[in-house]
């Protein structure tokens, strides 16, 4: 490898050329607009809807991966049954299924008439075109990045501490939140962090089973395309730029608790 110097100076210049450049070009755009024309494009009553939707389904969607993900990676490390690589291959599908694939074959499963949605009908619980088929999306793109994150560090636990903990007379419960649990919450938050960031920016898989109505189940990248659409490019970045902060926001907060974790797993 070359020396630290031109090290640094290509990857300064790599994460200019690929992050820098095109995000401050969002906020130049934004910059164009008056801070009036900014403040009604960014808190109009549909576009506010399109927020809540947005960030708490990838919230719910998030932290629904951290539980089942986190139980879908202890099965994989900790059992070995008929059919584990099969499964284990399953994991990776939303990677490799492009989002306009999935974001059909959702629909069809949690449609009226799908083989999911009309047991479902049936109860009362309607998922396609609701908010609820938003959060089933943004579910199913996010389990690879929890399950993927946590599996390694089970793989690598000293299962020493568990025998050690066991023979001092621990329950498996206790052995779990005392031995187990603190070594991979910062996996679990560095999971939730990936899954949530990639579920505020998610739209292929989405817009089939939403419905896009407005106010009810329109997300916000589906809003920002709208504007373009309409060729009103600076509206389109002021709500890009809106969501760029907020998203940075709540992922620094979680770094900052991933990080505050880990020196407290390391003090003890």
């Amino acid at each position: 490898m070359p020396g630290f110097g031109l090290s640094l100076g290509f990857t300064i210049f790599y994460l200019a050329l690929i992050v820098l450049i095109p995000l401050s070009a969002v906020f130049l755009k934004t910059f164009t607009m008056s801070w009036e024309a900014f403040w009604a494009a960014v808190t109009s009553e549909r576009v506010i809807a399109s927020y809540k939707l947005t960030f708490g389904a990838s919230l719910i969607g998030a932290s629904l991966n951290v539980v089942f993900g986190g139980i879908v990676a202890w099965v994989l490390v900790r059992y070995r049954f008929p059919g584990k690589r099969f499964i284990d291959a399953l994991v990776d599908l939303p990677f490799a299924l492009p989002t306009a694939v999935a974001g059909i074959t959702l629909t069809a499963l949690y449609s009226h008439n799908g083989w999911i949605g009309q047991y479902l009908e049936t109860l009362g619980i309607k998922v396609a075109f609701t908010p609820l088929g938003v959060v089933v999306a943004l579910t199913f793109i996010g389990l690879p990045f929890v399950v993927r994150t946590v599996q390694p560090v089970l793989e690598e636990a000293e299962r020493e501490l568990e025998e050690a903990a066991a023979s001092l007379g621990a329950s498996p419960l206790q052995t779990f939140f005392r031995v187990i649990l603190p070594t991979i919450i910062p996996a679990l938050l560095t999971g939730f962090a990936l899954a949530f960031a990639r579920a505020t920016g998610e739209y292929g898989s989405v817009i089939f089973i939403a419905g896009n109505l407005p106010m009810v189940s329109e997300i916000t990248p589906l809003l920002i395309i709208t504007k373009l659409e309409q060729y009103d490019y600076a509206g389109a970045t002021a709500i890009a730029v809106v969501m760029l902060v907020f998203s940075f926001i709540l992922l620094l907060a979680i770094n900052l608790l991933q990080a505050w974790t880990r020196r407290r797993a390391g003090k003890k």
